[in-house]
């Protein structure tokens, strides 16, 4: 409950209302005819008091914490990250030798992406570590 009921509430309470029973609904607390006449009540309120009111009989809700990263997860997401930006970069890298290099063959220079992805990505099947072929 709140220390002051009769504080006016704004927008941004509302929506925080909503969410919550919303939460609370996507939970099963609550059926539609409840969820409908809840979220006209959070919607009409002026005041923190109104909004206690549609919480009263439901429990509070608990922030979810994240589960906690492996550090094995960290280092392939890091690797991975550097990878993709590799990538990224080559096909620009394809076309500014295509245009700056005065050679005959040229277009050649596009090999660059098929050859960069097949060294950066070759192998990498995601069984790291598992002792498998």
């Amino acid at each position: 409950m709140s220390d002051l009921p009769e504080i006016r509430i704004g927008t941004a309470e509302r929506e925080q209302a909503l969410e919550a029973l919303t939460q609370h609904f996507s939970d099963g607390r609550l059926t539609v005819t409840e969820f409908d006449e809840r979220s006209g009540q959070i919607t009409s309120a002026t005041t923190r008091g109104q909004l206690d009111k549609v919480f009263e009989d439901l429990p509070a809700l608990t922030p979810s914490t994240p589960a906690p990263v492996a550090p094995e997860a960290r280092d392939a997401d890091r690797e991975k990250t550097w990878r993709n930006t590799v990538m990224a970069v080559i096909p620009f890298v394809a076309l500014a030798l295509f245009f700056l290099v005065p050679i005959d063959n040229s277009w050649l220079f596009f090999l660059l992406i098929p050859a960069t992805a097949a060294i950066l990505f070759g192998g990498k099947d995601g069984r790291r570590g598992r002792g498998g072929c």
